[in-house]
């Protein structure tokens, strides 16, 4: 199985699509570095920012409209969403540009200074409103999810077939690169037996805020970008956003700020197991897909040297 590559398309065919929608009213068309899996532009419209992406991938950008009112409505600083689109064999979405850069942008002593904030600003995005939606894992169209319970949608994420999606045939990878059975085997058990803490909690999660997904205007977060969301225990955006600032405890801070909201986290240290190996293992099998030595073996001795 070859690395995946996201679609390839060239600056003057964005510039000739975003005409023909804008009727002309389009400037600074820019290539945004960056993303695994969508090709990204900024552009400009009367004066206001905007983001197109552009996904060869089945289903790509389907729950947009449905997350971005979700978020957005409640408070969350997440881009409200202009619709997409079909350009050939891919789909485009168009999206608001929130202020700021990429949190990963900044120097370590400056982001030391968001920790507060990137506390709030997370929390507040998983404790939003979900009643009126049902189901655990990825959000369908509709958004509700799309299992009726956690460890249904664990099982199914880690199952062969996934046949029209990133992962098809995704177990060749134990063939073709140097993703390791006996390794993802042992992490899986893991998983499953700590998964039973997680089941019970149902929340909104991004699923994917590391410190590319958030951004800052140096004094603030300004928002949180390009959620891969399920409905799961909110302790998988805390083991994602630890890695966000170096040098703290942040999954310390999170506790202390939640305790102080009167947020109660039974099982903890348990859940929060769970949700690293979840994480984890979904690491290891795309760090190998992509061909990343070295970030593959750093994430596989992590995950090996956890307490279990």
């Amino acid at each position: 199985m070859t690395a995946y590559e996201k679609p390839n398309i060239g600056i003057q065919d964005v510039q000739q699509l975003l005409k023909n929608l804008y009727e002309n009213q389009v400037e600074d068309v820019t290539v945004v570095s960056g993303g695994n899996l969508s090709s990204v532009f900024f552009f400009k419209h009367n004066g206001k920012a905007f983001v197109i992406r552009f996904s060869d991938l089945s289903g790509a950008y389907e729950r947009d409209q449905f997350v971005s009112h979700l978020l957005s409505s409640q408070g969350v600083p997440f881009p409200r969403s202009f619709g997409k689109g079909k350009y050939g064999n891919l789909t485009y979405s168009i999206s608001e540009r929130l202020e700021g850069n990429m949190l990963a942008d900044l120097p370590d002593e400056q982001r030391s200074h968001l920790l507060p904030d990137l506390v709030k600003v997370i929390s507040k995005m998983n404790h939003i409103n979900v009643s009126s939606t049902a189901g655990f894992g990825w959000l369908d169209a509709s958004g509700n999810g799309t299992y009726d319970t956690w460890e249904q949608y664990i099982v199914s994420f880690y199952q062969e077939d996934h046949t029209g999606s990133f992962w098809e045939n995704w177990t060749e990878l134990f063939h073709t690169t140097f993703l390791e059975k006996d390794v993802f085997d042992e992490c899986y058990a893991r998983l499953m037996a700590f998964s039973k803490f997680n089941g019970p909690h149902r929340h909104f999660v991004h699923n994917d805020c590391h410190a590319w997904n958030l951004l800052s205007d140096g004094r603030k977060i300004t928002g949180i970008i390009d959620a891969n969301c399920v409905y799961g225990d909110f302790l998988i955006d805390i083991s994602i956003a630890e890695s966000a600032i170096t040098g703290h405890d942040v999954v310390q801070a999170f506790r202390d700020y939640q305790e102080q909201m009167g947020i109660a986290i039974p099982n903890f240290d348990e859940r929060l197991l769970g949700a690293r190996y979840y994480k984890g293992l979904d690491g290891m099998r795309f760090y190998a897909k992509m061909g990343r030595r070295d970030d593959y073996d750093y994430l596989r001795n992590y995950l090996l040297n956890l307490a279990h």
